[in-house]
């Protein structure tokens, strides 16, 4: 099943590109279709699910006919389809459903993440230990337990043989100092050193905190790129933020995000050297808290 998440957006393109070519502004296609204004521009900004059945009329208003009909229809029925991540609705969390959505039909993945573990690659008790920091900063949006169980089911997605190649840069300071007990560290460390010891095409890669980065600036937060297998469906960058996760589609900006993730990928430890570093950093602090996990 192709992404519906990516299908909504090319849905997007043709919908505002139909609208222009008939010279017709967002009210006066609500108006012809008999739509509210907002439904359009969220159809426009790929915010809703499209109806099949509301996308065929349009189409018959806007005098669409033949292959392009037939094209765009297919577009919409693809972009309707709900995945598993639909059945946890927001207990798993809104921003992870995204994720979910375009992982799932990913060719590759590709991040740099200055502040968190990658969420596919996480452990339950590590993932439990987020959980309690994350209580410190307020009310949840989501229910611990149907979170936990989603991002499990992440990763036996990511990990089925049909599975996207994945590789994150993961930055040291991630290690040092996020406050989760000693023991979930540990647990995770060697979670993750399992996963890709096992999978080839998964990758771990630790950026040191003293080592500099040449070529320009530094990134200014953590994102992820995603490629996919349709010729269609255009690569596509995450930026994460405190508050939420923006969608950058632009080919120029998708390539400046690409350009600074090789740099930062040059910059970092080789996969082997990586996977050595986590297993010594593990075996430090197991040596420190004098228990095994």
């Amino acid at each position: 099943m192709p992404s519906p998440y990516v299908r909504r957006r090319r849905l997007a393109v043709e919908i505002r590109k139909l609208r222009e070519s008939r010279g017709l502004t967002t009210d006066g296609l609500a108006r012809l279709v008999f739509h509210s204004r907002t439904k359009i521009t969220r159809l426009e900004n790929a915010q809703i699910r499209p109806d099949l059945v509301e996308i065929m009329n349009l189409l018959d208003a806007l005098d669409v006919t033949g292959s392009e009909y037939d094209r765009i229809c297919q577009l919409a029925r693809e972009a309707g389809q709900k995945g598993w991540w639909d059945r946890y609705g927001v207990s798993m969390g809104p921003r992870q459903k995204l994720y979910a959505d375009l992982e799932y039909s990913a060719a590759t993945v590709r991040a740099y993440n200055q502040t968190a573990m990658p969420a596919v690659l996480q452990a339950p008790a590590f993932i439990s230990a987020l959980v309690d920091l994350d209580k410190c900063q307020g009310k949840l949006d989501y229910v611990p337990e149907r979170m936990a169980e989603a991002r499990m089911r992440r990763q036996h997605e990511l990990l089925r043989p049909d599975g996207p190649s994945y590789e994150i840069i993961l930055d040291e300071c991630v290690i040092q100092r996020l406050a989760v007990p000693p023991l979930a560290m540990v647990n995770q460390l060697r979670h993750m050193v399992d996963v890709v010891s096992m999978v080839d095409r998964i990758s771990v890669r630790v950026l040191l905190h003293n080592t500099r980065i040449p070529g320009g600036f530094l990134a200014k937060s953590s994102f992820y790129l995603y490629t996919f297998s349709e010729p269609g469906d255009s690569p596509l960058a995450v930026v994460d933020t405190v508050t939420t996760d923006l969608i950058v589609t632009q080919r120029n900006e998708v390539a400046q995000y690409t350009r600074m993730y090789d740099r930062v990928r040059d910059a970092a430890l080789s996969r082997d050297d990586s996977i050595t570093f986590l297993e010594r950093v593990a075996n430090q602090l197991t040596d420190q808290t004098g228990s095994e996990t």
